[in-house]
Parts: structure tokens; sequence; C-alpha cells
């Protein structure tokens, strides 16, 4: 997959695409319809497919200091969409010049001078341009005068529920692992480097990966079975283990952290990148009265979550 951080002299061989246009955060089954509809229009046309995004969101651009909400991080995006099959990834910045754009000039720089599109597919809810003026109707309008085809795709639900990327953050804050991995069509995971701790895991007998969740969504705080990927170094593989995602208040600690526990693992894995995925929510995070209390808790966590993971198989 091509990866384009500009829409200015973009390489012959990648322009006239079919694009998709959206955030794609989480790139849950609804943006699946999106992208499987452009990616259809593109082998009839013989054309490269694309999707096309900003980076940073709009959001965290207009609302810096706000808590940010990702569910997906950029690199787990890329992952995500390579896999997915896209050609090419358009990560465009949004910046105050992107910001001020009106919908028709967004239209022309972008789509038609700059990625020279022949078809754009999005959501029926899609909206761009300065104050999100542009939507569908505006699109489909500039389509007809600019010679580039649109495709709107509807509402896609699972039974009643809409699949959304708000609505799996509602449920990934009730703790409903189960049921946001329904809608996004996989566990919802964090992928990051693993960052050195207090290191009191190990003295008690269960040594952690820990991982900062800065940047993501964060899920209720407490004990998950979780599945996870050692993407490189000596340990690279695929592991099982218990997961606190919280603050510790055991040990009055403020940050939040996702500590991972892997089973049968005992390997130095600092600075690898780890992808772990919640599988089920065990219990709240709470504050116990003193080391043994935690160590019987994380024991029986431990076997409940084994329990969990070989029922998934």
């Amino acid at each position: 997959m091509n990866i384009l951080r500009h829409f200015e002299d973009v390489p012959a061989a990648q322009r006239g695409g079919v694009y998709a246009l959206g955030n794609f955060d989480g790139v849950h089954l609804g943006h699946q319809q999106v992208i499987k509809s452009a990616q259809a229009m593109a082998a009839d046309m013989h054309a490269p497919m694309g999707l096309m995004v900003f980076e940073p969101h709009p959001l965290q651009f207009f609302f810096p200091e706000r808590d940010f909400f990702r569910l997906t991080s950029f690199r787990s995006k890329a992952m995500v969409l390579q896999g997915l099959g896209v050609d090419i990834l358009a990560a465009l910045p949004f910046d105050a010049s992107m910001a001020e754009r009106q919908p028709a000039d967004f239209v022309m720089d972008v789509l038609v001078n700059g990625l020279q599109a022949t078809h754009i597919v999005v959501g029926y809810d899609f909206r761009f341009g300065k104050g999100r003026a542009g939507d569908t109707t505006v699109l489909q309008y500039m389509g007809e005068m600019e010679g580039f085809g649109v495709t709107v795709v509807n509402e896609v639900k699972d039974g009643e529920e809409t699949y959304s990327s708000t609505r799996i953050r509602e449920l990934l804050a009730a703790g409903d692992a189960r049921g946001a991995a329904r809608l996004l069509g996989r566990p919802w995971s964090i992928e990051t480097q693993v960052i050195k701790g207090d290191q009191r895991g190990r003295t008690i007998g269960f040594p952690t990966a820990n991982l900062s969740l800065a940047g993501h969504v964060q899920p209720a705080f407490g004990v998950y079975a979780v599945k996870v990927t050692i993407e490189d170094g000596a340990f690279a593989g695929n592991y099982l283990g218990v997961a606190n995602l919280g603050k510790r208040p055991t040990f009055d600690k403020k940050d939040v952290l996702l500590e991972v526990h892997i089973f049968d693992f005992d390997g130095d894995i600092y600075d690898a990148h780890v992808n772990a995925s919640l599988i089920e929510f065990i219990r709240p995070e709470r504050k116990f009265d003193g080391l043994e209390t935690l160590k019987a808790q994380i024991s029986i966590d431990s076997e409940k979550a084994k329990q969990i993971l070989a029922q998934e198989g």
C-alpha cells in the first residue's frame, strides 16, 4: 500500500483512482462496506483504489485541549487497511489552510486537480469543507459538473444498531468489549511500544508489559482477558494474557496504563511494538489493602482469563 502525505504533485501511478473519503476511525464494519464499494468500482474501472483521511483528525485540530478519543492510531489504521487490500492511503494534513477551504475549493483542489479522482465513494453522513458545509448532495453536484462519479453508501446496521465509531466508543466505555468487537469485526486493540513502569509486577510474580493509552479512547477501567501480538524482536509472536487497564489505585497512581501480564512469558520486550486486544471484561478496577490480597486476586483473574481465552480457541 502506498501512503500519500499531500495532494500536490501526486505520482502519475496514483492519479485517477477511485477514492473512499472519511475518517474511518476504527475501520469498523460500516466503514468496510464503504471500502468494499470503492474496491468493486475500482475493479470495474481498472483503476487503483484509494482511501483519503485527514491526519491529525479534524477534531484534534479544533480542540487540542480535549482528551483524545481515537479507536485506532494512524499506524494501526494503516495496517488494517493494508490487510483489506487498499492500494493508496492519502493521509492529508489537516491544518488551518485545509480547515478554511470551502466545499467547492476542497473538491477542486484536492479531488480534481490533486488526486485526479475518477470516482468518489462516501458514507451517507459524509460532510466536508469549512464548517462542514458540504454534504453528499453538494459532492454529487460537483461530480456532475467536473466529470467524476459519486457513490453514496447507505447506513449499515447490525440489527437495529448502526455501525458507528461513536457507538463503539460507548460500548468500550461501558466495558462491553465483545459488543465493540461485533461492530468492529475484530476485538478492539491498542498498538504501541512497551514502556518501562515501576517493575513492581515482576517482584510479586506477575511481570507486565506496560502500554500507554495516550491518544486513544479509554475503555472502562478494569481487568480484561487479552490476546497479545509482539510485532518485532526476538519474542515476536502471538500470546495470551490478562491485563489491568486503569490508574492502579492500590499504589495511588494517576496515569492510565494497560498493564499486560502474558501467561508463561518472562522475556524482555521493552520498546517492542505490541498489539493487545481486549477480549472480555472480567471485573472493575479496585483498590486492594495489600500486596498479598492483590496477588491472590491476580491469580483468580488469570484463571478466569485462561477460561475465557480457551473458549475463544
